[in-house]
């Protein structure tokens, strides 16, 4: 089967804003947040058989917002979420209501989940997990959540924008070393006496990005920082934000007019390990908040200019091979209740025309000033993808966000798509795709983030 490759461009077009005086350095920032945690108990997301909704609570689930004005008249917008990840449709229906509302181009928006699995279900994310188990009523709440979830991003957004005061914004990087190559360190129960012996295999990238907003007085109002390695220290039916919660009330907690905000990195083949209680997950939090104190309280971070140049676009990223409808068909008769919930969703989909050959990937590149560059790829996207840009445009000062605007799939690189496994192969029954990704797909979405990044970076940002 002949695959589309054509480069599907949905380009928003490159924003590029700066102040008059860049040697003031300062800029216009607000933050505000909102609680996001279902008022009812309802079904949670991203593990199979808890079938069974959630039955408590050990920590709020928030969306948080971040405004960055250069003040002269452009803007971006990040927005936080402690959710294991978003769909397409409200991706998109979430981005035309900010548009519409605030004015906003799409490329200044940065939408970023934390990943967490005892969130709730999210509209159609993951939705083979759940196709085959929810009541009614459980579906009603599912599709209630999603509206309400909109509403209040919509209005966390607003009340960022009228908290905007001038700002100075500074960067630097930090570390944690808890993550975890889960796909060569296996059994993990070996992982503990691994890391004492100096022996945990597999690449890991445990840089901490941290971008800190202080107030004319110099005061921490925002500090936004990532880390890539999966949040799922907990599998409880309790609603949580597992260690990337915890490290922000940590650091709430240390500044108490500071609004902290966390963004999951290239981590899908990346787990926290030991793992699986609480201890271990406030443990974690602990270490990534202190790794982000310690850039905040002990190195000299560098200011940033006011200078601000977005980018957004979505790639046809192409499937291989599509199965067949009798071997769809086959797969609707399997005892695996996830192999088969996937196999009548594409029965479904079937009824109204064929299946679709390729994704709309999302990619977006901002430039923050005259150095950092801050990449959101959307799905679960292993680390090759950081290291390899890293190594590629200039270290540290590129920032490689996973889970970012749609969580469509693991974005496997060549490597581990040849190598197969989990996160190679089979994980795309959970998440509802028909079929493997084309081998071909890193060389897309390495060629689109080079070219965003050149694209950025083409004048001056001080011009």
């Amino acid at each position: 089967m002949l695959l589309r490759l054509t480069l599907h461009l949905c380009i928003a077009a490159t924003v590029l804003v700066a102040c008059a005086d860049c040697s003031a350095q300062i800029w216009n920032a607000g933050a505000a947040k909102i609680r996001i945690t279902p008022q009812t108990p309802m079904a949670m997301a991203g593990y199979g058989g808890r079938d069974e909704p959630a039955n408590g609570m050990l920590t709020e689930l928030w969306a948080k917002a971040l405004v960055i004005d250069t003040g002269g008249g452009g803007r971006g917008v990040v927005v936080t979420l402690d959710l294991v990840g978003i769909d397409r449709s409200l991706s998109e229906r979430l981005c035309e209501s900010l548009m519409r509302q605030y004015g906003l181009d799409r490329s200044q928006i940065m939408l970023c989940t934390s990943h967490t699995h005892t969130g709730p279900v999210v509209g159609m994310n993951l939705a083979p997990l759940h196709y085959l188990i929810q009541t009614p009523r459980q579906q009603v709440l599912i599709d209630e959540y999603a509206v309400e979830l909109s509403r209040r991003i919509v209005e966390v957004v607003g009340r960022a924008l009228a908290n905007l005061q001038p700002s100075t914004l500074l960067w630097g990087t930090g570390r944690a070393t808890f993550a975890v190559n889960r796909r060569e360190n296996k059994p993990y129960a070996e992982a503990p006496q691994r890391r004492t012996d100096g022996l945990l295999n597999g690449p890991v990238d445990h840089d901490v990005p941290v971008l800190a907003v202080r107030n004319a007085e110099g005061d921490l109002s925002a500090v936004l920082f990532g880390y890539a390695c999966h949040a799922t220290v907990l599998n409880v039916r309790q609603w949580s934000g597992d260690y990337p919660g915890y490290a922000q009330i940590e650091l709430e907690s240390s500044h108490p007019d500071c609004i902290a905000m966390f963004w999951a990195g290239c981590g899908a083949d990346q787990n926290p390990l030991p793992r699986q209680s609480v201890e271990l997950a406030k443990h974690y939090g602990r270490r990534l908040a202190d790794a982000v104190d310690a850039v905040l309280l002990t190195s000299a971070m560098i200011p940033i200019t006011p200078a601000l140049r977005t980018e957004y676009a979505e790639i046809d990223l192409p499937l291989d091979t599509l199965p067949t409808r009798e071997q769809i068909e086959k797969e609707s008769e399997s005892s695996n209740r996830y192999v088969a919930s996937r196999a009548l969703m594409l029965l479904e989909k079937l009824e109204k025309g064929p299946l679709d050959e390729t994704y709309p990937y999302p990619i977006s590149v901002w430039r923050i000033g005259n150095d950092v560059q801050w990449i959101g790829l959307g799905g679960e996207v292993v680390v090759d993808y950081a290291l390899r840009i890293k190594a590629e445009i200039s270290g540290k000062k590129t920032w490689v966000g996973g889970y970012c605007h749609d969580v469509m799939a693991y974005i496997p690189s060549r490597r581990v798509l040849r190598e197969g496994g989990y996160e190679g192969a089979t994980a795309m029954v959970y998440y509802g795709l028909p079929t493997v990704w084309a081998p071909e797909i890193e060389k897309m979405i390495i060629d689109e983030i080079h070219r965003q990044v050149d694209s950025t970076a083409t004048a001056d940002a001080g011009d």
